[in-house]
């Protein structure tokens, strides 16, 4: 019998605690919780939790500074559990890292179809080894392994969002990608449907990477399609 997956639930609402609690425990889970943000890194250290299901709006620090807090240390799958359902909040979350965004009030079969899509694709990068996943070209290098970036042998960090970005259109240099498909890629067009995450993302990763953002060398505008990367080996 395979071991079960472990969720951090992180919430302030006692109701919907329960409820989490009670219904992921019957679909086969073991549930950890966490009251406000505070507790947050404290039960995630404790618990190792396989995916967390994270609220936006906590006492003390909000869940967005969570999530940074988390990516910084760590690729654990987060969905992110919000009243917001301004596009603003779902374009910063996303960018910030989490694997997905659903707005309350949620229907539960919907909750339980994207933590198996996350999970999933989680197992799925786990399973294929990255011992040797270097892309290189001129001025750039970006290593898989260990999710580095050097750009003109000085290394850049980003943010896990904007690395599987960088790594997909590097990955196929004479491929345009419009919107939809690097939804597809990176979020899943199942759940994410607004292609202005792609075009913050975008944005996000030519200030960190591009010496003239306006006049991007790396990822280059398609006008009236989307992306590709434009630089070419020598």
């Amino acid at each position: 019998m395979s071991e079960k997956k472990r969720i951090l639930v992180a919430d302030d609402e006692p109701r919907i605690l329960k409820f989490l609690t009670g219904f992921l425990s019957r679909e086969g889970f073991e549930v950890v919780t966490a009251a406000d943000s505070s507790e947050v890194m404290a039960v995630f250290e404790e618990s190792s939790p396989d995916l967390i299901l994270l609220d936006i709006m906590m006492p003390h620090i909000d869940g967005f500074e969570v999530c940074r807090k988390i990516r910084e240390i760590s690729k654990v799958p987060i969905i992110i559990l919000s009243a917001k359902n301004e596009t603003l909040d779902k374009i910063m979350g996303l960018s910030l890292g989490c694997d997905d965004y659903l707005t309350k009030p949620f229907d539960s079969a919907e909750l339980l179809l994207r933590i198996k899509a996350v999970m999933r694709r989680a197992a799925a990068r786990s399973a294929h080894p990255e011992a040797d996943d270097v892309i290189r070209f001129p001025g750039i290098t970006i290593n898989r392994t260990s999710r580095t970036v050097e750009v003109a042998d000085r290394e850049t960090e980003l943010t896990p969002k904007e690395f599987e970005l960088l790594w997909l259109l590097a990955g196929h240099p004479k491929q345009v990608f419009t919107r939809e498909q690097l939804l597809y890629q990176i979020w899943d067009t199942e759940y994410a449907d607004d292609t202005g995450i792609v075009t913050t993302l975008v944005k996000r990763t030519r200030e960190k990477i591009e010496e003239d953002p306006a006049n991007p060398r790396f990822i280059k505008t398609v006008r009236g399609v989307g992306y590709k990367f434009g630089v070419t080996a020598e």
